[in-house]
């Protein structure tokens, strides 16, 4: 009887046991629910309950919870991954008719460090209190922002007076005639050789500027860069004024000599540009030239501008010293290179000119000049 009655007490204890348990887990349900309605789920709550140390069997990947979640989650990233892309361009471009300072810090009164041309470009690194702090090639320094262009407006200036470049990555990349490996080769580009590109054709071949005529190049050997005029520190500037001053030293006890060699620069470059041109468009490459040694936005020497950065690409890439150094040179070229030196134009005062790509301007030939 003992013995019955200490069972009887085992299961009692037993049952009430099992029913605190039931009470208990009923009312956290029933907080649960009560935390929101069907279409309130709090995603942080959600996921951080799922994967709890309650939960020793790990998530339910078909829970609604985890679902809702999971998509939020991705949806955040995606969103913070968009924000990201749209970021604020870090392009900057010169807005002066001439020139302006580059100082070492943001104040009228710090040291200049530099100068920014007419169409110089570079990158923005910070920005505060009216200036910018920015990198155009080799000069770093504050620029006040009332002479600079930001966003839109320097990708719009950029894009009118840059250009694309086509690097060669190969020891010998064949130029061709057509867009086919069975087409004639008409050059071959050295590595890191470059030229200027015409259009990216998006079947595996581009279109380029090799010495005046259309060439094609497969795109899987080069690399593309887009390439504007860069800024001159100091240091560049005094470099460049002492080789003017030795120059022009030459010239008061031999200008002819001196003249020539300047009628054979330009003459050299007009025939990388414009050689296939008629005379008119030869004139016109010469006149650009001598129109930018006279306006005061660029150096104020005939070879000075036909080596600034990112200007004119065989004076660049050699092509134009390779020209030079052999003497073949048309006579029509010369022609046209003293024309220009003389005043003559058939472009008026244009600084620019490009193949002929869409813009507006003074078409002669395969150029357009403005």
């Amino acid at each position: 009887m003992k013995k019955k009655l200490e069972l009887s007490r085992g299961i009692m204890r037993l049952i009430m046991i099992c029913g605190l348990i039931l009470v208990l887990f009923d009312s956290h349900v029933m907080t649960v629910h009560a935390g929101g309605g069907a279409n309130s789920i709090s995603v942080s709550a959600g996921i951080s309950n799922i994967v709890s140390p309650m939960t020793p069997l790990g998530i339910d990947v078909t829970a609604t919870e985890v679902k809702v979640a999971a998509s939020v989650e991705k949806s955040t990233e995606a969103s913070s991954a968009s924000s990201s892309e749209e970021t604020e361009s870090t392009l900057v471009m010169s807005n002066v008719g001439k020139a302006m300072n580059v100082r070492e810090e943001p104040s009228e009164d710090a040291q200049k460090v530099g100068v920014l041309y007419k169409d110089c470009g570079g990158k923005i690194l910070e920005r505060k209190d009216g200036w910018t702090k920015l990198q155009s090639g080799d000069l770093i320094g504050w620029a006040k922002d009332e002479y600079l262009l930001f966003g839109e407006d320097a990708e719009k200036l950029a894009s009118d007076v840059g250009k694309q470049l086509v690097t060669s990555q190969s020891s010998a990349l064949n130029v061709r005639s057509e867009a086919s490996e069975d087409s004639e080769i008409i050059g071959v580009l050295g590595e890191k050789a470059f030229v200027d590109m015409i259009e990216d054709l998006g079947n595996g071949w581009i279109s380029v500027d090799y010495n005046d005529e259309t060439g094609y190049v497969q795109s899987e050997y080069v690399t593309t860069e887009f390439k504007i005029d860069q800024g001159e520190t100091i240091a560049a500037i005094k470099i460049r004024e002492e080789e003017e001053k030795k120059k022009a030293l030459t010239k008061n006890t031999g200008a002819v000599s001196a003249d020539a060699d300047e009628v054979k620069l330009l003459a050299a470059l007009i025939q990388c540009e414009a050689g296939n041109q008629p005379y008119e468009g030869r004139v016109a490459v010469g006149a650009v030239v001598m129109n930018r040694v006279k306006s005061g936005a660029y150096p104020s020497s005939i070879y000075s501008v036909i080596y600034a950065s990112g200007q004119f690409t065989p004076a660049l890439n050699g092509t134009v010293a390779k020209v030079y150094n052999s003497g073949k040179i048309s006579d029509t070229n010369y022609q046209a290179a003293q024309a220009a030196i003389n005043g003559e134009t058939t472009v008026g005062t244009a600084l620019h000119f490009r193949r002929i790509n869409g813009r507006e301007g003074i078409i002669i030939g395969a150029h357009v000049f403005w």
